[in-house]
C-alpha cells in the first residue's frame, strides 16, 4: 500500500491500492475513489467494539474498502482545517484524542480507552474517554491546525495546554500537575492543573482546537430576530 498526503488548510490522503489491499474509515467517511474498489459496511469486531468506537467519536459501523484489480485508489479527507498525520504501528501503539482517527489497514485496531491516572481524567483536557490504536500497518490521524512532532525522552516532561495533545505513543505517561503559585492558579488563565506528558516516545501536538475555534467564531454568528411580543 502507497499514500500521499496533500492539500493545505483541508487536506486529503490519497491510498493506493493493489487487488486484494483494504482500508477502512467510519461510515461516511470516503470523499472519492475509483470504481475497482468494493465497500463492504460492518460493525468491525463485533458489538463491543462497535459501542467502545462510539464513545470515542467514531461510527458504531464501519466500512471497509477493498480493491478488486491492480491500480486503485481512494481518497479520505479532513473534516476540519489542520494536518494529516500517518502512524506507522508497527512501531508501536498510540492514543489519540477523540475524533482523530481517519483511516487505517485492516490490521490496526481501533478501541475506546479510560486512561488510567484519575488526574489525567479529571484534569488532563482530553475528557474520560480516548482512542487506542494497536496492531500492525498504518494509520491516518487528523489534527486540528498544525502539528508538531516531539520526541521525548526517558523521564523528559513536557507540559501542555488544555486541548492541544493529538496523539502519543503508549509508552508515553499521561497525566496532570498542579499549577505552582496562587497568582499562577487565578490569573495565569491556564486553570489549577496542565496536562503533562513523560517520555520515552513520540507525541504529537496541535495548535487549534475546535472548543477554542468555536469560541473564537461565536461572537460573529448571525443572532436570531427578537421575536414580536404579543
Amino acid at each position: 500500500m502507497k499514500y500521499e498526503i496533500s492539500g493545505e488548510n483541508f487536506p486529503v490522503v490519497t491510498i493506493h491500492l493493489n487487488y486484494g489491499e483494504s482500508i477502512y474509515t467510519q461510515s461516511g467517511g470516503m470523499s472519492w475513489m475509483t470504481s475497482g474498489i468494493k465497500m463492504k459496511t460492518n460493525i468491525k469486531g463485533g458489538l463491543f467494539k462497535g459501542f467502545g468506537r462510539k464513545l470515542s467519536g467514531e461510527s458504531f459501523f464501519m466500512s471497509t474498502y477493498t480493491a478488486e484489480s491492480d491500480g486503485q485508489f481512494i481518497a479520505f479527507g479532513s473534516s476540519f482545517p489542520g494536518n494529516i498525520v500517518a502512524l506507522d504501528l508497527n512501531e508501536g501503539s498510540y492514543i489519540c484524542q477523540k475524533h482523530a482517527f481517519l483511516c487505517a489497514q485492516p490490521e490496526v485496531r481501533l478501541s475506546a480507552l479510560v486512561p488510567n491516572n484519575p488526574k489525567a481524567v479529571l484534569f488532563g483536557g482530553e475528557g474520560i474517554i480516548m482512542q487506542k490504536l494497536s496492531g500492525r500497518g498504518f494509520a491516518f490521524l487528523e489534527i486540528d491546525g498544525s502539528v508538531k512532532k516531539i520526541n521525548l525522552t526517558a523521564g523528559e516532561k513536557l507540559f501542555v495546554n488544555v486541548g492541544n495533545v493529538a496523539a502519543y505513543e503508549s509508552g508515553v505517561r499521561f497525566s496532570a500537575e498542579m499549577i505552582k503559585g496562587l497568582r499562577n492558579i487565578f490569573f495565569g488563565g491556564e486553570g489549577l492543573f496542565l496536562p503533562t506528558l513523560e517520555g520515552p516516545g513520540k507525541v504529537y501536538l496541535q495548535t487549534m482546537t475546535l472548543s477554542s475555534f468555536a469560541k473564537r467564531i461565536i461572537p460573529f454568528l448571525p443572532k436570531p430576530a427578537p421575536k414580536d411580543k404579543v
